[in-house]
């Protein structure tokens, strides 16, 4: 599917793509990450309307800057996004930072929203989790070649275990881009600005933003080995939400790549109780 491109309101011009007939599903990717991320995942939605994006500063948008690299603008940008394509509601599948993009947007648009599935993410997230993600966010790796990433990533991403062949392949050439003498980030280092002044209260919790969704259909997909999203957590959101659709994915840490049988079998129970109405 080819990269299309449409502009932000405040000039931006920020990359997507948009394929298949069927229920709007709206993918929001990590942190760091890409619209790339949800190829795994394509098959699964194979009836449905995919849509995704880069964010700004992440894959193929503009980089605006720090101060641009924010929950709430990410959030308008998405909005934009569907109101770029003419859709009223989608429902919307949120991996790490994608979730709680999708969990502010039920506070401040819950209108637009079909339900929500998130991704290893919660509305409380672990310090073990979160000062990983400090420890790289915005830095080269040490690697010099993809190859490099590819045969360290097993030994760095806590929680999996094994993995489909020449995933680890695929997933440095996402997470990195080969350079001239070195690997390169596919994202604007800035990055690390934005997130270390959102984490400046790393105990800080969401749940104001769980309890938005109230009245949407709600699953939730968690990484048995995950540092980010702890058992706890989990309970507290099964506690508000007994209606939440929940899968466990074994030999997977943060994030599941959703490609998993345990993680499809939720987005298909997801899917058809939107479809259901």
């Amino acid at each position: 599917m080819e990269t299309q491109f449409f502009t932000a309101a405040d000039g931006a011009r920020l990359a997507y793509r948009d394929e298949g007939e069927g229920l709007a599903v709206l993918c929001l990717a990590g942190l760091t990450r890409s619209m790339d991320d949800f190829d795994y995942l394509a098959p699964a939605l194979a009836g449905c309307r995919m849509i995704r994006m880069d964010y700004r500063g992440r894959g193929q948008s503009d980089r605006t800057g720090a101060a641009t690299y924010t929950v709430p603008q990410e959030g308008a940008d998405a909005l934009a996004l569907l109101d770029h394509l003419g859709i009223a509601r989608a429902g919307v599948i949120g991996t790490s930072r994608g979730g709680l993009i999708a969990m502010y947007l039920a506070a401040v648009a819950k209108d637009r929203l079909l339900g929500v599935c998130l991704n290893d993410v919660g509305p409380a997230l672990r310090r073990e989790g979160l000062e990983a993600i400090v420890d790289y966010v915005g830095r080269r790796p040490a690697a010099k070649t993809l190859a490099e990433v590819a045969e360290r990533l097993p030994r760095t991403l806590a929680g999996f275990g094994e993995v489909p062949a020449g995933r680890w392949e695929e997933e440095a050439a996402r997470l990195y881009r080969q350079g001239a003498d070195e690997v390169e980030l596919t994202y604007d280092p800035a990055l690390r600005e934005a997130f270390l002044a959102a984490f400046k209260n790393p105990d800080a919790t969401a749940w104001p933003l769980f309890d938005a969704m109230q009245g949407l259909p709600v699953a939730l997909v968690h990484g048995a080995g995950s540092d980010l999203l702890g058992d706890e957590t989990v309970a507290e959101m099964q506690r508000r939400r007994p209606d939440m659709i929940y899968g466990r994915v074994p030999g997977r840490g943060h994030i599941p790549w959703l490609d998993e049988a345990e993680s499809v079998a939720v987005i298909d129970e997801w899917i058809g109780k939107i479809a259901r109405g």
